[in-house]
C-alpha cells in the first residue's frame, strides 16, 4: 500500500511525504531521501522497493519549502532546474530542511510503533543524509548514495552519531576520487564502498545506470538495515 501524507514540521510547516508499507508486520522503517529531481517516479519506485523488502519507507518532499510538487526527468532542463531547486533549499536559512527530515524520522518511527528508523538516500538526498545522521536524532542507520558535497570540509568535519554505509563511484566527476580518501581517512568507522559507475548508477531511469553496482549496492544497504534496525 502506497500513498501521500501529510506531515508538519515543528515551526508549523506543512509538506507531503510518500509512504509505502509492507504487506506484513514492518522489521523497521526507512526514510528516503530524494535526488535533485524531486519525489519523482524513480523515488517513489525506491520507497516502494524498500516496503516490498519489509520497511515501511517514506520519502520527504524536501523541496516543498521553496517550490511545491516538484517532479523533475532527467533530461538537461531538468538537472538545471533541479541544481537550481537544491541551491534555493541551501540558501534557506539554517537549519533549512533538515526539520522536515526529523518530523519524517519522528512519523516513521511512530508509525511503525516506536520502530528504528534508517536514513537511505540519494545525490542531494545523500548529502542531506549525512548531515541527518550528523545532527538529528532517532536514526539507527544511514546510507548516503554518491552524496554531492559530502567529502568537502565542512561536511567531512561533521562526526555521525550513528553507523554510516556510503556508497561513491569512482567515474563520478563530481566527487572526486581524492575527496572519498579524504573522507575514509577522516571517518574510518564508516563504511565506504567504491564501484566502477558513474554518479547516479542506482538510478534506472538515468543513463549512468549500473545493474551490477546497483544491484550490490542495495545488498550491502539491506544488510546493513538489517543488522541496526533489528
Amino acid at each position: 500500500m502506497a500513498n501521500y501524507i501529510e506531515l508538519t514540521a515543528a515551526d508549523g510547516f506543512i509538506f507531503p511525504a510518500y509512504e509505502a508499507r509492507p504487506a506484513g508486520p514492518a522489521k523497521g522503517a526507512v526514510v528516503v531521501l530524494q535526488e535533485i529531481f524531486g519525489v519523482n517516479a524513480h523515488i517513489r519506485a525506491v520507497v516502494e522497493g524498500f516496503a516490498a523488502d519489509g520497511y515501511l519507507a517514506v520519502a520527504p518532499a524536501t523541496f516543498h519549502r521553496v517550490k511545491p510538487g516538484v517532479e523533475l526527468g532527467y533530461t538537461p532542463d531538468d538537472v538545471a532546474a533541479g541544481v537550481a531547486l537544491k541551491a534555493a533549499v541551501e540558501g534557506l536559512p539554517p537549519p533549512g530542511v533538515l526539520p522536515d527530515i526529523q518530523t519524517a524520522i519522528d512519523y516513521a518511527a511512530q508509525a511503525n510503533g516506536a520502530a528504528k528508523v534508517g536514513l537511505v538516500g540519494y545525490c542531494w538526498g545523500g548529502l542531506l543524509v549525512w548531515r541527518a545522521a550528523c545532527t538529528l536524532s532517532g536514526v539507527s542507520a544511514a546510507v548516503p548514495y554518491y552524496g554531492g558535497g559530502m567529502t568537502g570540509a565542512v561536511e567531512v568535519a561533521r562526526t555521525p552519531r550513528c553507523p554510516v554505509l556510503a556508497h561513491f563511484a569512482s567515474q563520478d566527476p563530481s566527487i572526486p576520487l581524492a575527496g572519498v580518501e579524504a573522507f575514509k581517512h577522516a571517518h574510518p568507522d564508516v563504511q565506504v564502498h567504491l564501484y566502477p559507475a558513474s554518479h547516479g548508477f542506482n538510478c534506472d531511469h538515468r543513463s549512468a545506470y549500473d545493474a551490477t553496482a546497483a544491484a550490490l549496492a542495495r545488498e550491502r544497504t539491506l544488510a546493513f538495515l538489517t543488522q541496526h534496525l533489528a
